[in-house]
């Protein structure tokens, strides 16, 4: 039933999508809508599962999704328009820490070299990552 409303209207109001992979041929369907929005489910990203229940609970518990491309930039979501800056602020920190975190023992040098933070389709503005003493 969904899948064929997103069909006919092409609209998608949903930020995360979650499938069993028997439903995977089913999506074929409208995996041009889906991928071009990011939305398309992966079973890199944990969005095709067996277990939906905790796939779910996972996403919706802040689950942190972040894509590498191969110049080293970091591309990930840390809000939307409708949270709050602090919200915004916490879940870029989040990241930033996360992103440290995972910073491999043979990386030699500065491993995070700048931040910017942009929304969909604008320019992105310098964060200034320094601690704050």
């Amino acid at each position: 039933m969904l899948i064929k409303q997103i069909k006919e209207t092409e609209k998608t109001d949903f930020e995360v999508a979650v499938a069993e992979p028997a439903l995977m041929p089913k999506l074929a369907q409208i995996a041009k809508i889906l991928g071009t929005r990011g939305l398309m489910p992966n079973p890199k990203t944990g969005t095709v599962t067996n277990d939906v229940a905790a796939a779910v609970n996972e996403v919706k518990g802040g689950k942190i999704a972040f894509k590498v491309d191969k110049a080293g930039i970091v591309h990930a979501s840390i809000g939307r328009v409708s949270f709050t800056p602090e919200k915004i602020a916490a879940n870029g920190q989040e990241l930033i820490n996360t992103i440290i975190k995972l910073k491999p023992s043979a990386a030699k040098g500065i491993y995070l070299k700048g931040v910017s933070l942009a929304s969909s389709m604008s320019p992105g503005i310098a964060v200034d990552t320094r601690p704050v003493h």
